[in-house]
């Protein structure tokens, strides 16, 4: 997968930059951070509950340190 997702990510949503997340969720060919992003956008704007809010976001940010050092392992696996 393309790490740079993963840093655009990770950077969107620590600036706020719900747009910018939603179109990288359109244009990422990686289904499961388009879905995380799909989910927390969707509680982001609906949900009263910040629970879920804060849930959500948390699932999105492992899922982005997890695919992240998995890219990296596979970078360095080909030096």
């Amino acid at each position: 997968m393309n790490s740079v997702d993963y840093d655009k990510a990770l950077y969107y949503t620590h600036r706020s930059q719900w747009d910018n997340l939603l179109i990288l969720m359109v244009r990422t060919k990686d289904d499961f951070l388009s879905k995380k992003i799909e989910h927390f956008l969707h509680a982001y704007n609906f949900e009263k509950d910040y629970s879920v809010i804060e849930r959500q976001l948390y699932s999105l940010l492992r899922y982005i340190d997890h695919a992240s050092q998995d890219s990296m392992e596979e970078l360095t696996a080909y030096m």
